[in-house]
């Protein structure tokens, strides 16, 4: 069943920026909020979005600090988004901290981010029943002009990029898939097995999968994991997004053909998603159609109202 889908944003909107994964980097931070001004939106920055952990530095403060952040932005009427300033690792610590009956009674609101933000778009849409967005961080250093450009036209005109593709975009199954888009971080939805706030794919999802920093036998051995825990039984259809310092590509597809091209299901790769340059925002929890032999996903509505 479709989704939610919170309203777009017009100029003057307010929008939250909130850590709650890895720490943030204050010049890229600054950055970012520069753009999001630049479009005329107002910027709320989490009290805590600069914060370290006093023993873990890898987190962008304490648990309790960053779901506080995170459940205030969502809970306060004059935000309109929450955008996620980096990923990391450390939001599967906040999802257990965080008050969902009250940021359900606050109503839909755009979610943005991507990479560890893959279980806070998993939690949020199926808890919220509200379409997220698999976006660039504001204050990651893959924000660039691109990037920029495609969250701009998803936030403000969505109508205009219902149609997906990237620059290298190829077939690796053939066919066409219709159904609700899934996924994200491939080590993220690994992660998450067993967890009891654990969503599996709804029938005939169509499964986004990117990651970043991982060998080929490693993203083998999470496909596998998904594979034996009957992860694939709902897919459609899978779309690829990169697999940035993941080594030889060229691996990587045959780990992915080896595993999932006996499934029948269409496919393509490398669809401009994830770490990589000119990052396109892509919608979950929107009804899309897939396209493999042209290589493009198609969202069947504007994924903000």
């Amino acid at each position: 069943m479709t989704r939610t889908r919170p309203a777009r944003l017009r100029r003057g909107s307010t929008v939250a920026v909130v850590a709650p994964a890895g720490p943030v980097d204050p010049d890229l931070l600054a950055a970012g909020v520069a753009v999001l001004e630049s479009w005329d939106l107002t910027v709320k920055l989490a009290p805590h979005v600069l914060d370290r952990h006093p023993t873990l530095p890898y987190l962008a403060g304490r648990d309790v600090d960053r779901a506080a952040d995170f459940e205030a932005a969502w809970c306060d009427p004059e935000v309109a988004a929450v955008l996620c300033a980096r990923g990391g690792y450390g939001s599967q610590r906040v999802l257990d901290l965080l008050d969902w009956d009250a940021m359900a009674a606050a109503g839909p609101k755009i979610l943005a981010g991507s990479s560890d933000t893959t279980v806070l778009h998993d939690a949020v849409g199926a808890a919220l029943d509200v379409v997220t967005l698999f976006a660039p961080m504001i204050a990651g250093p893959l924000f660039d002009a691109d990037a920029q450009r495609h969250l701009q036209d998803t936030l403000f005109y969505p109508e205009s990029v219902k149609r997906l593709i990237g620059p290298n975009t190829a077939t690796a199954g053939h066919g066409v898939a219709e159904g609700v888009t899934v996924g994200g971080n491939l080590s993220l939805i690994t992660a998450n097995l067993g967890a009891a706030n654990f969503f599996p794919p709804p029938d005939g999802a169509i499964l986004l999968l990117e990651d970043v920093g991982e060998a080929p036998y490693r993203i083998d051995r999470m496909l596998t994991q998904l594979l034996r825990a009957g992860w694939f039984t709902s897919v459609s259809g899978v779309a690829l997004g990169s697999w940035a310092r993941c080594g030889d590509l060229a691996e990587i597809d045959r780990v992915v053909e080896d595993l999932l091209g006996g499934l029948g299901l269409p496919m393509v790769w490398e669809l401009g998603f994830g770490h990589c340059p000119g990052q396109l925002t892509v919608p979950l929890g929107a009804e899309a159609v897939l396209d493999a032999d042209n290589g493009t996903l198609t969202m069947s509505d504007a994924a903000l109202s």
